[in-house]
């Protein structure tokens, strides 16, 4: 993985299944994040939004993250933004998720 990749992957792994906690398709609040060519911050904040109700302790520091990923992912090249996309459906496959 490119090291522009890594830097939306890390904190992904690191805070995105807090703020997909309890959606019915994670994969889909994802892609909704990143399907344009920049990245959806009105979307990423009604997670946020979401996260911070739930659990107060846990959404402060995903917010810093979650906006450094916008500048990370609105900073990629169109090809690496496509990979980005390719990958979280290819995650989705993997984990069946798609299954109907």
């Amino acid at each position: 993985m490119s090291p522009a990749l890594q830097t939306i992957a890390r904190p992904w792994r690191e805070h995105g299944p807090a703020l997909v906690a309890g959606v019915d398709n994670p994969h889909d609040e994802v892609m909704a994040l990143v399907w344009g060519p920049r990245f959806d911050r009105e979307h990423a904040m009604w997670l946020w939004s979401r996260l911070s109700r739930r659990e107060p302790q846990q959404a402060a520091p995903v917010l810093p993250a979650l906006l450094g990923m916008a500048e990370d992912y609105d900073a990629l090249e169109t090809s690496e933004q496509r990979r980005v996309r390719r990958l979280i459906m290819r995650h989705r496959s993997l984990t069946g998720a798609g299954a109907a």
